[in-house]
């Protein structure tokens, strides 16, 4: 098992930090892949969901190696979607995973939200549906820059949201952070919407991992760990889940005052 440098906990929220963004990535993915082994001793099936983004690149490609996985007892969803975005497209989100782990491991089944239907919000309950058939027992997800999870940005996140499934209109603090990333070349190339799962699907999944890694999650870092619980930063949210673990790099954890380590 890779050895952090720091781990602590604030509220329930555990935290650990590693010396780099490599480092972290493969304590992640040890860690859910011990998890996923754990849970398939006792289940059929485990019901996971993922998130799409250049911070896991380096969790997905250690899940993607680990051994002693039923994959094919395995039915994954994706945490977001762009609308109008083709499903072909490098930026696509599906086919983001698609590439880096579910044709990589043989996934048992994958449900992917389409950002080409027609009728968003048609798809948003189809997407629904299929959630409420399939109650996640993990979720592995990241941090925006302006505290988001998924594309729950501050102007839309609710932490009672009635709705599982929503399309919403970006931040731009968000369509910034695909520019920063290099995912896109600018930000008039970032759609203006998308559809996300809410904050209360997250957060419904029995385990989450996050992993955020890189100095500009630095602020966001601070701010779930600091910030008053509220939408205004939504991953403070993870501070009360029961079963929540936050995977820093250096980088990202260089804000931190390190007053509860263990």
């Amino acid at each position: 098992m890779s050895q952090d440098i720091h781990s602590f906990v604030v509220e329930k929220l555990k935290i650990k930090v590693f010396p780099d963004r490599k480092t972290m990535g493969k304590a992640a993915g040890e860690a859910v892949a011990a998890k996923m082994i754990e849970i398939l001793h006792t289940r059929k099936e485990l019901f996971m969901v993922f998130a799409s983004a250049p911070s896991q690149e380096e969790f997905l490609e250690e899940l993607s190696q680990s051994q002693g996985i039923a994959w094919n007892r395995i039915t994954a969803f994706h945490l977001d979607e762009y609308i109008g975005l083709p499903g072909d497209a490098p930026q696509n989100f599906g086919h983001f995973l698609r590439v880096r782990l579910f044709d990589k491991v043989k996934t048992g089944r994958v449900y992917y939200i389409n950002g080409m239907a027609k009728n968003p919000e048609d798809e948003c309950k189809r997407y629904t549906s299929l959630l409420k058939g399939h109650p996640l027992n993990i979720a592995c997800v990241g941090i925006g820059e302006n505290g988001h999870l998924a594309f729950n940005d501050p102007p839309v996140a609710d932490f009672n949201d009635p709705l599982p499934v929503k399309a919403v209109d970006l931040d731009p603090i968000s369509r910034e952070q695909q520019v920063h990333d290099k995912t896109f070349q600018d930000i008039e190339s970032v759609p203006l919407k998308a559809i996300t799962l809410t904050i209360p699907t997250v957060f419904s999944a029995k385990f989450i991992y996050c992993m955020v890694p890189a100095p500009t999650k630095a602020e966001a870092v601070r701010r779930t760990l600091e910030d008053p619980i509220s939408t205004h930063c939504p991953a403070t949210i993870l501070r009360r889940h029961e079963n929540a673990t936050l995977f820093l790099d250096k980088d990202s954890a260089r804000l931190i005052q390190f007053r509860k380590e263990d």
